[in-house]
């Protein structure tokens, strides 16, 4: 009898201990972040704006000195970095666009700048133009190459874009590192990806080259992420805002962790918030409305999403937030018609298993499930690794009662909740 009598409590013991061993470690601590939530000021802000001045008022006096602009141009490129003002990316395309034309597209390096602007700007189709202007003057060929490599990738011609590699290839340079890890992620070999761009951020310090190295350590925060290597991803993060305390992208990443993999909405809002009050895009309003989502707090959620589209009718965006759209209104029954308008449109722009993804997805949302699976099949299948796009494929062979090929899927999914966010734990359960 007295051994039954302890039997409450060594189940009790079990249990605290089962408890404590499954409860998430806190990675993240407000102390290692704070001080770049408070940033009172920009120095390469002020630095840019300063440039801009003085290059301005150097080419006001001389205006035959067309060198200048290309100077002004980078300035306004930089504003836009820290700033997410879409104007300072069309000042800086006006201004490349009159140095091409006064040099007659004739200057490799002016031409290989504006053809990164409107990369920037998703216009692929015009930078690939751009790049084969460049390739067919022949100077400077590597870099172009370089160039033509990360614009085949965006309009998914892959197997140019891997010519392009091959014509680069050497493995003590730093921009042939991180396109060659970039290749590896989009054929889903993530772990040879890490490889490569800790080889490159090996060389970025060893140079001790402070743009590559902030370039490498933020880049790995995404890829240790998507890898569930989360304490090294948010490490990446920290070191990336040592070098550069206004570098947002890092504050973002750190927002995720908190709101992915510790739940803890409050916090990441209030990092959100600190990030917008000097980086204003779209995209944040959409993150704090999957947030609101995830706390069932429906008109925080709408709020969120009515100040995404309020901020896209007051500036031009272009195609640069197509793939949001479409995600957004395929949600809605009332407005998937609208998502496959724009994804019809994001297909013509940039014809990748990412963009017909899209239009699979849209077409399942107006109920025409066959379709859906017959772009999938033709466009997606075995063509992207990405989480979401593995999500709309089990969602679409669901529909079309294809329930054995979306087992495997979903156990794939499973090691992906984080980089798929909360608000689709119950969505991968219920596949």
């Amino acid at each position: 009898m007295k051994t039954l009598k302890k039997l409450p409590f060594l189940v009790f013991t079990i249990l605290f201990i089962f408890g404590c061993e499954t409860k998430p470690k806190q990675i993240t601590q407000k102390a290692d972040y704070e001080k770049y939530l408070t940033l009172k000021d920009n120095k390469s802000v002020t630095f840019a704006q300063n440039e801009i001045d003085f290059w301005q008022k150097k080419f006001d006096a001389a205006p035959n000195q067309i060198s200048y602009l290309s100077l002004i141009a980078s300035n306004y490129s930089t504003l836009f970095e820290y700033t997410g003002n879409i104007k300072n990316l069309y000042k800086t395309e006006e201004l490349l666009t009159k140095s091409n034309e006064a040099y007659d597209y004739s200057k490799v390096s002016t031409i290989r700048s504006l053809a990164r602007n409107y990369i920037s700007q998703h216009r692929f189709k015009e930078a690939l133009t751009l790049a084969n202007k460049a390739l067919a003057i022949g100077e400077g060929k590597k870099e172009t190459q370089k160039l033509l490599f990360d614009v085949q990738m965006e309009l998914g011609n892959y197997a140019e874009a891997v010519k392009n590699l091959n014509a680069i290839r050497d493995m003590n340079d730093f921009d042939f590192l991180i396109r060659l890890a970039k290749w590896n992620d989009h054929k889903g070999d993530l772990k040879t990806a890490i490889t490569f761009m800790e080889k490159a951020r090996t060389i970025a310090e060893k140079e001790n080259n402070k743009v590559l190295k902030i370039w490498s350590y933020s880049n790995l925060g995404d890829f240790y992420g998507h890898a569930g290597k989360i304490q090294e991803s948010y490490d990446s993060y920290l070191k990336t805002l040592a070098l550069d305390p206004n570098y947002s992208y890092a504050l973002k990443g750190i927002a995720w962790i908190i709101f992915s993999k510790e739940r803890n909405s409050n916090e990441a809002n209030r990092i959100i918030d600190a990030i917008t009050s000097r980086h204003n895009t779209p995209d944040f309003y959409l993150l704090k409305s999957h947030i609101a989502q995830f706390e069932a707090n429906k008109s925080e959620e709408i709020k969120n999403k009515n100040a995404y589209f309020s901020m896209l009718k007051n500036n031009n965006y272009g195609a640069m937030y197509n793939k949001y759209n479409v995600l957004v209104y395929a949600d809605d029954k009332q407005s998937a018609s609208k998502a496959l308008e724009i994804a019809k449109i994001e297909v013509n722009h940039r014809p990748t298993p990412d963009s017909y993804d899209l239009l699979a997805w849209s077409y399942l949302n107006i109920g025409q499930n066959k379709k859906a699976l017959e772009i999938a099949q033709n466009h997606v299948v075995g063509k992207s690794h990405e989480p979401k796009v593995q999500y709309h494929l089990a969602m679409i062979y669901k529909a079309n009662n294809l329930a054995q090929k979306v087992i495997p899927i979903k156990e794939e999914l499973s090691s992906s909740l984080y980089e798929l966010g909360p608000n689709f734990d119950k969505k991968v359960n219920q596949l």
